[in-house]
C-alpha cells in the first residue's frame, strides 16, 4: 500500500458522477456535456465540497485526450490585480482550441479574491472572446463578484457534504487501501470533517498510517480534535458550577495541543443542539462568541478561555 501520495489527489473524481453529495448540480452539468455546450459558470459554495473537482470532471468529459490542452486553472488569490486578467487569462482565451473543441475552459479558482478592477477587466474579456472561451468562477461568497460579471452566468451553490456523501467516499478509499474503518471512526472522521471532504480524506489518511485498522480515537488524535463527549463534559461540569473540575478537563483538552479557536470551534457546534432553554442558549452563545472575538483581537486564550468558563458557572445559578 503506497502512503506517500496524498489521497485527495489519488482519488479525485475523474467523471462527474463520482462528485459526492452534489447531485442536481452534477445532472446540470453532465446535461452541458452531452449538449457539447455550456454557459460561463459560477460555483460558489465551501472549500473541500467538490467545486474544483466538478470543473476538471466536466472538462475531461468534454475534451477527452486533449482536455488539459482545453483547460487551464488558475488560483486569483495568488494573482489577484488587473495584470493577470490583461495577460495569462485574456492570451490564453483569444487562442482557438485544440482538437474537435468549439471552445476552451478557464477555471479561475478563488476567483471572489480578485479585485474591482480586475473583475471588470475580466467581465470584457468574456464578452469579447466568449466564441472560442467559457469561464468558470469558483468562489466561497457570490456575493463578492460583481454584478455584470453574475448576470452573465449560470451560478451553482454547492453545499457542505452529508454524512452519507462523506461515509461512501471514505468506505470507497478504504476498500482500495485494505484498511478497516468501523462506523464510529466514520463519524469521527464525518465530525471533524465539518462537510469539507478533502478535510475527511486527508483525516482518513493521517489516521491509516499508524496503523491498517482506523480508530476513532486516531481520528481525533491526528486531527488535534476533542471527542465531543469531552466537550460535553466541559461545559456539564461548567453549567453544574463545579468550577475547578472545568477547569482541569479544560487543562486535558489544552494539554492534548487542542487550541482554544479549536475548543470555541466545537462548544459553539453542541452547545447550539443542548437540549436547554432558548434564553440560557443564547446567553451560552453570547459569551461563546465574545471569547472568540477577543481571542482573535489579540487577547490572552488562557484567561479568555478561563473567563467563559467562569461566566459559564455564574449563569448556571448553582452555589459555587
Amino acid at each position: 500500500m503506497q502512503r506517500e501520495e496524498i489521497w485527495t489527489e489519488k482519488y479525485r473524481p475523474r467523471k462527474l458522477e463520482e462528485v459526492a453529495g452534489q447531485n442536481a448540480i452534477i445532472n446540470n452539468l453532465t446535461s452541458y456535456v452531452r449538449k457539447r455546450n455550456l454557459p460561463h459558470l459560477i460555483f460558489s459554495g465551501p472549500a473541500g465540497v467538490g467545486k474544483t473537482a466538478a470543473a476538471v470532471a466536466m472538462a475531461r468529459e468534454l475534451y477527452g485526450d486533449t482536455w488539459s490542452e482545453n483547460f487551464t486553472e488558475l488560483n486569483a488569490s495568488d494573482e489577484r490585480g488587473i495584470d493577470v486578467v490583461r495577460n495569462k487569462i485574456k492570451n490564453f482565451a483569444r487562442t482557438m482550441p485544440i482538437g474537435n473543441a468549439s471552445f476552451k475552459i478557464i477555471f479561475l479558482d478563488e476567483a471572489d479574491a480578485l479585485t474591482d478592477a480586475a473583475q471588470s477587466a475580466l467581465r470584457r474579456t468574456m464578452e469579447r472572446y466568449s466564441g472560442t472561451c467559457r469561464f468558470v468562477l469558483s468562489c466561497n461568497y457570490s456575493a463578492k463578484i460583481i454584478g455584470p460579471i453574475q448576470s452573465r452566468c449560470s451560478v451553482y451553490r454547492f453545499k457542505s457534504l452529508s454524512y452519507d456523501a462523506i461515509a461512501s467516499r471514505v468506505k470507497y478509499i478504504s476498500e482500495k487501501e485494505g484498511l478497516k474503518l468501523s462506523e464510529e471512526a466514520i463519524k469521527a472522521i464525518n465530525y471533524v470533517s465539518l462537510g469539507d471532504m478533502r478535510r475527511a480524506v486527508n483525516a482518513l489518511q493521517s489516521a491509516a498510517v499508524l496503523g491498517s485498522e482506523v480508530k476513532p480515537e486516531r481520528i481525533y488524535e491526528t486531527t488535534a480534535t476533542a471527542r465531543p463527549e469531552e466537550i460535553q463534559e466541559l461545559i456539564k461540569r461548567a453549567l453544574d458550577g463545579k468550577f475547578f473540575d472545568a477547569l482541569d478537563k479544560l487543562e486535558d483538552l489544552e494539554d492534548k495541543g487542542i487550541s482554544g479557536d479549536e475548543i470555541l470551534a466545537q462548544m459553539h457546534r453542541l452547545v447550539i443542539n443542548m437540549d436547554i432553554p432558548a434564553r440560557e442558549k443564547v446567553e451560552l452563545m453570547d459569551r461563546i462568541g465574545e471569547a472568540d472575538y477577543r481571542i482573535t483581537e489579540g487577547a490572552n486564550e488562557k484567561i479568555q478561555l478561563d473567563a467563559l468558563i467562569a461566566s459559564f458557572c455564574l449563569s448556571s445559578g448553582a452555589t459555587i
